[in-house]
């Protein structure tokens, strides 16, 4: 099924819990569980609002919501010296913390969240709801890479009309593609320094590829290995990636790079490749 913009909630299933007690929680997410309010301070609203829903899947990959908000403000629109709206797409959206976050901090036309798990995507719905900011994210149910691929060929392709015309109104100068890809689990934080070619199920050099032609920034595990992140340098231009730790309680949640759109020489090699 190609990628779908969605205008009405997807239904929350079985697969999407609101867990009230520990002994709901599968035992490999209860300490996820017990972090659950600095996740999403709006955890335990009262009885008669939505509450929060994650799939078990979801609580591996959720940014907790302090380092959310940080990044959201850390993170200015490009000046674009086009009249196209100011977009954001978070491509790995999962229970929707990041989406949340950027759509709460205002400064953003366009916020846009991708998932291609339809109960995961349920749960980011939900959750924005929650939080006062569903109407304000264009949610799109489908593979974040066939979405990049269609907007770098402009809206043309495979994608249904109406995504085309979302995506031919983004312009490179305009859009910056946020990743939070997941890490392929816990065992990351095993390892002193993290072989990001490792990563399961997308390794970085296909999720910088992906998303090259626009800024990007990575949510990456703590320990990564800075030089392959420096190696993501576009050429060209005299650039640098910023990399900033996000830590709570004075521990590291996970390393952001915030990278440039390719250089001129960067996309030529692209282009010709």
């Amino acid at each position: 099924m190609p990628p779908t913009i969605l205008h009405s909630p997807l239904p929350l299933t079985s697969d999407c819990h609101h867990y009230t007690d520990i002994s709901q929680v599968p035992w490999d997410i209860q300490k996820y569980y017990h972090q659950r309010h600095s996740l999403f301070h709006l955890y335990s609203s009262s009885p008669s609002s939505p509450s929060i829903h994650l799939t078990d899947a979801a609580w591996f990959g959720v940014t907790p919501e302090p380092v959310a908000l940080q990044i959201a403000h850390d993170l200015d629109p490009p000046s674009s010296p086009t009249s196209s709206p100011t977009t954001i797409i978070d491509i790995f959206a999962g229970a929707g913390g990041n989406a949340i976050a950027f759509a709460l901090s205002g400064k953003w036309s366009r916020v846009v969240a991708i998932e291609r798990d339809a109960a995961t995507l349920a749960c980011a719905q939900n959750n924005a709801r929650v939080y006062g900011v569903y109407d304000e994210v264009v949610w799109i149910l489908g593979d974040s890479f066939e979405v990049l691929a269609l907007l770098r060929a402009q809206g043309r392709g495979k994608g249904g009309v109406e995504l085309s015309v979302l995506l031919e109104d983004m312009a490179a100068e305009s859009t910056v593609v946020f990743a939070s890809p997941p890490w392929g689990g816990v065992s990351y934080a095993d390892r002193d320094v993290f072989d990001l070619s490792a990563m399961e199920p997308y390794n970085l050099a296909e999720i910088h590829e992906a998303c090259r032609p626009m800024r990007h920034v990575l949510f990456l595990p703590r320990t990564s290995d800075i030089r392959q992140v420096a190696a993501l340098v576009p050429k060209g231009k005299g650039e640098k990636v910023d990399v900033v730790q996000y830590c709570m309680h004075g521990a590291s949640k996970g390393m952001v790079a915030y990278i440039p759109a390719a250089g001129e020489q960067d996309a030529e090699e692209t282009s010709g490749s």
